[in-house]
């Protein structure tokens, strides 16, 4: 029986789908999607990619863990082998293009194909316009890792999985996408950049059984958020990691283009009817978190 994380995130947050509720009521399970199959999951020492590899490796796929900190994927690659899973740890610096080639070359010549990428690995910098004007380097820092990384795996896993007719890539976006995030600038509009492209490269494979699944996250309580007080404040209402593990779980069961919770869609509905509105609103809560 599927568990209930899925309708816990849907109760909590209004997510859609965009299927009607007979998918709360599927058959399909995650071991039904990804047992025997390749998941290799960016960002998954800690966090919301630890907590998807422990579900996924619990339900049959191989699971290849890339972050920097090698011990850290070693425990969670014992871990997941405890369980009776199988995975295989790939210590990478993504910030490293040179390193990531290798890498991705290694991964390759290992398992021949990835079957499913989720680009989770992300750098979140809170930082105003004023504070701003001397710091384009942290510009350039959330573009090279949230954006231009994530486009090198892309680019070095699609052709086998456009070879083979079949493949998914997860791009773990924010909710901010949708309804914007002032003083979070560099960081929102390089996860708008990867959403932007697997829109448009979704539209070129549409028939190849090839989907981009992009997921519109809320806040989750993992590392990310320790250093930054505002996100302490909000952290009440945030997903636990294992939450944010589910909802890339259920990703990869229903494969959905898009997904993100309610208020989210309304929000970027807004903004395209009533721009001045939107901004307007966006303003007065960037004022207000300050």
């Amino acid at each position: 029986m599927r568990d209930s994380s899925g309708l816990l995130y849907k109760i909590r947050h209004g997510l859609d789908t965009q299927v009607s509720l007979a998918r709360l009521r599927r058959h399909r399970t995650l071991a039904d999607a990804a047992a025997g199959r390749t998941v290799l999951i960016t960002g998954a020492s800690s966090g919301i990619g630890r907590a998807a590899a422990l579900r996924l490796g619990a339900a049959g796929a191989t699971v290849l863990l890339v972050a920097r900190r090698a011990d850290e994927l070693d425990s969670a690659v014992a871990e997941i082998e405890a369980r009776g899973g199988r995975a295989v740890a790939y210590p990478c610096d993504l910030n490293d293009f040179d390193a990531l080639d290798a890498m991705a070359a290694k991964v390759l010549a290992d398992h021949g194909r990835v079957d499913i990428l989720v680009n989770n690995a992300g750098r979140s910098i809170r930082r105003r316009l004023d504070e701003s004007y001397d710091r384009f380097h942290d510009y350039e820092r959330t573009m090279r890792l949230n954006y231009f990384a994530a486009v090198r795996l892309i680019l070095a896993f699609a052709p086998a999985m456009r070879a083979h007719g079949d493949g998914q890539i997860i791009n773990i976006l924010s909710l901010a996408n949708l309804y914007g995030g002032p003083g979070y600038a560099a960081y929102v509009a390089s996860k708008a950049a990867l959403d932007s492209l697997a829109t448009n490269l979704q539209a070129e494979t549409h028939t190849e059984n090839l989907r981009f699944t992009a997921i519109y996250l809320p806040l989750v309580r993992t590392d990310m958020i320790t250093a930054n007080p505002v996100y302490q404040r909000a952290t009440a209402n945030a997903l636990t990691a294992e939450e944010g593990g589910d909802i890339i779980c259920d990703a990869i069961i229903d494969r959905p283009r898009r997904l993100a919770p309610v208020l989210g869609r309304i929000a970027a509905l807004v903004d395209s009817v009533l721009p001045e509105r939107a901004d307007a609103i966006r303003h007065a809560r960037f004022i207000g978190g300050m």
